[in-house]
């Protein structure tokens, strides 16, 4: 077996899910890079470089700073045994390479995977994560885990939120760049150059915004199914779930405000009040998630596919 192909079960329903959605933000990026060039005329090689850029810097560092500002710190096997053990156990079971291993100190029960892909991947569980759960429970949060680090997902969810970082940088340039130079030749041009860069630059990122919210909660009940499927105990996932969603709301809200930033890369979403509606979440709601653990149930009992629908 290659050394990056592992056992985690893939699922067929989401996975087109997921790449539907990727193809319409790939399509967005295109017109949106393409209305650009034909606004800006000989500018457009500027567009190009600022583009290819933000997208190198976003893909290369974008999962260490957020790993840095999470504050996850990396451990060795005698700091942490427990945590590596579980880890070693679900990379045997997976047949995949083991990654980094780190903790945060955060009394937010969470866990996080970061890496564009195996080789540099890292996985972290918080300090209150690992005082609230079982072994079992770990386990089935660890293998979610390890599933986003399978199937890249980070490197994925990076490129297409790409596109919003793109929109909202050249916003930035047209209001406060060189483009309104142009102003003394051509008044009316650069007046209206200027208006509609910052306007297609604002509904591109809204848009961008909740196809990725979207892809994000695809990949998370993949990564639920997957992680599910490998352990064979979707009930210590579907625990782990409801006793981490019952403990947020005894962490203060400071706290919660604190994580919230970070919540697409989380294992549970950390709510202060204006992230609940469903089409902004990064996460699908906990009901859900937890349905489609009792299929997967189903499926290893012998009783049904399991699979998304």
């Amino acid at each position: 077996m290659s050394r990056h192909a592992t056992r985690y079960a893939p699922d067929r329903g989401l996975t087109t899910r997921m790449v539907t959605t990727m193809f319409f933000i790939g399509l967005l990026y295109v017109v949106f890079v393409g209305v650009l060039i034909a606004l800006l005329g000989r500018a457009w090689p500027m567009v190009l470089l600022i583009a290819g850029g933000l997208f190198v810097a976003q893909f290369w560092f974008s999962d260490r700073i957020a790993a840095f500002s999470m504050g996850a710190r990396e451990v060795t096997p005698e700091q942490a045994p427990e945590l590596h053990g579980a880890v070693d156990r679900l990379c045997a079971l997976a047949d995949m390479p083991k990654p980094r291993v780190a903790i945060a100190d955060s009394d937010v029960p969470n866990a996080f995977a970061t890496g564009r892909n195996q080789d540099n991947a890292m996985v972290c569980a918080t300090t209150g994560l690992l005082r609230r759960l079982s072994p079992e429970e770990l386990e089935g949060v660890l293998s979610h885990e390890l599933s986003h680090v399978a199937h890249r997902d980070v490197a994925v969810m990076t490129i297409a939120s790409f596109l919003g970082v793109l929109a909202g940088m050249m916003t930035r340039v047209a209001l406060w760049g060189g483009f309104g130079r142009s102003a003394g030749r051509d008044n009316n041009g650069a007046g209206v150059l200027l208006l509609l860069i910052p306007v297609i630059s604002a509904v591109v990122y809204v848009i961008s915004f909740l196809l990725t919210r979207l892809l994000s909660r695809y990949r998370e009940l993949s990564a639920d199914r997957a992680g599910a499927l490998l352990t064979g105990r979707p009930s210590s996932l579907a625990s782990a779930l409801t006793k981490i969603s019952g403990e947020m709301s005894r962490i203060p809200t400071r706290d919660l405000r604190k994580a919230e930033p970070y919540n697409a890369f989380y294992f549970v979403p950390a709510f202060s009040g204006e992230s609940m509606a469903t089409l902004f979440s990064s996460h699908p709601p906990l009901q859900k998630r937890l349905d489609q653990l009792g299929r997967v149930s189903a499926q290893l009992s012998g009783g049904g596919d399991g699979g998304e629908r």
